[in-house]
């Protein structure tokens, strides 16, 4: 009997999924910490005082780590958990809470991940190209359509914990049921 046999279809299909995602978003998180390293440097220390350097860099800094957590980590977690669940005489879920975690949960991290970039860059180009006030730059993010802001914000993280959420509350009651 072979690995897959062992589980169900839909699972080997969200198990590859999840992998797949994780693998290329072990990729971006390297690229990341590249992109950081490289951009950072031009923004010159005799130009900005330390402090203010450190906001203008902050936020791309935090994408590396951002993205190991939320694009590498938690969908390998949630496929072993996924496994484990199963080996420990959990009850086998549905295909809807595996496609709440893979057509969800994984989307709406990228879309996360790419807000994060722009506003790192946002943040970092404004003070490289001479701003230096910070309300200003804040405000300006989204070309200051801030209603934008925060409906793009708030729909992605909200679909995000709602997507993770269904298959965590599925893959609990699939433990209670055991």
């Amino acid at each position: 009997m072979t690995a897959s046999a062992e589980i169900p279809a839909h699972y080997s299909a969200a198990l590859r999924t999840l992998l797949r995602y994780a693998v290329v978003m072990t990729i971006v998180a390297l690229l990341s910490g590249v992109l950081f390293q490289e951009s950072s440097k031009k923004l010159d220390y005799a130009e900005i005082a330390p402090g203010a350097r450190l906001e203008a860099v902050l936020s791309l800094a935090l994408v590396h780590g951002h993205v190991f957590l939320t694009g590498v980590l938690i969908p390998i977690a949630m496929g072993g958990a996924l496994l484990l669940a199963r080996k420990a005489g959990g009850t086998e879920l549905s295909p809807t809470p595996l496609r709440w975690l893979t057509r969800g949960y994984l989307p709406f991290v990228t879309v996360a991940v790419l807000l994060m970039l722009y506003k790192g860059y946002h943040t970092l180009l404004s003070v490289r190209f001479g701003a230096r006030d910070f309300d200003a730059i804040d405000a300006n993010y989204f070309g200051g359509l801030i209603w934008l802001r925060h409906g793009v914000y708030g729909l992605s993280h909200i679909a995000m914990s709602l997507s993770l959420g269904v298959f965590v509350v599925a893959l609990w009651r699939s433990l209670r049921r055991a």
